[in-house]
């Protein structure tokens, strides 16, 4: 694969929630291999580790604003980037919000916003951008989603059911879309080592200060597990990017990416065991003391 082709270089890819992690880590490596990017988020404000590192690769890149949680700025965001250049080639619907929390714990309005960025974000977002590309009768729609989309996981309850909603909804899309030339494709990665796992929410620490939550020693194993398994075999957000270009640049790419072969194998299990057993006694372990 010629990453550095002319083709390449003329595409223009839509990248949501770059200011940092694994958006910032793709809107880098897709600039690298020659696409133009034009590079979302919420807060333009806090567009400077992106710019840093686009000038330490080398790289230029468009830094726009545009907040998932927002129907009108996404139209906005959109509308502006098809002004500017005429299509967009590949969107990469990355921009995502963690919650950490069993069923007691999460408010509603907790869920809510977990579900309008995980899924409605990226529902609104591959809404405003498919007609151009239906149209055009080609481009690529790449969701970054999660072991979690695959595996429900302990107190993980809503981000999972957002994560699942995005899984169905891509598996229902994608054939639909491939008679119009528009590929779609799923990023499924494991444990990632950036901000996103710090960023679960401030009523964490108040549950964990609570003496009499019933579920307080099971979520302190379940954290020292998770902490360990992020040393043990997280992925840096690079490693995923890597994944995500793949994905935007294979002549013919597949429908689901799991980034690592500790995540493969999770996945497996869950294909090969239609009775579920196997997966809540792999989840259910992260428990045990």
């Amino acid at each position: 694969m010629d990453n550095g082709s002319a083709q390449d270089r003329s595409k223009i890819a839509l990248v949501t929630g770059t200011s940092s992690g694994i958006g910032l880590a793709t809107a880098v490596r897709l600039a690298q291999a020659g696409l133009r990017v034009v590079a979302t988020m919420r807060d333009v404000a806090k567009a400077g580790p992106l710019r840093e590192r686009a000038r330490g690769a080398g790289v230029e890149l468009e830094v726009a604003a545009l907040d998932v949680s927002q129907p009108a700025s996404i139209q906005a965001g959109v509308a502006a980037v098809l002004a500017r250049h005429g299509r967009i080639d590949v969107l990469i619907n990355n921009a995502g919000l963690g919650h950490l929390g069993t069923l007691e714990h999460t408010r509603d309005e907790d869920l809510r916003r977990v579900f309008e960025v995980n899924f409605f974000g990226a529902w609104h977002t591959t809404r405003a951008v498919v007609a151009s590309m239906r149209a055009a009768r080609s481009g690529r729609i790449i969701t970054v989603s999660s072991l979690g989309g695959l595996l429900g996981q302990p107190f993980n309850d809503a981000y999972a059911a957002a994560k699942f909603a995005v899984e169905g909804w891509m598996e229902s899309l994608a054939p639909v879309l491939r008679r119009f030339g528009v590929q779609v494709s799923l990023v499924e990665p494991g444990p990632v080592r950036t901000e996103f796992v710090t960023r679960l929410g401030p009523s964490l620490a108040e549950r964990m200060a609570d003496a009499a939550d019933p579920y307080r020693p099971m979520l302190e194993v379940y954290l020292k597990a998770s902490q360990e398994r992020i040393a043990a075999i997280g992925q840096s957000a690079e490693d995923v990017a890597g994944v995500i270009l793949e994905a935007a640049t294979a002549e013919a790419p597949h429908f689901r990416y799991q980034t690592s072969e500790a995540v493969r194998g999770a996945a497996a299990r869950k294909y090969v065991d239609p009775s579920g057993d196997s997966v809540l006694a792999l989840v259910g372990g992260r428990l045990e003391g």
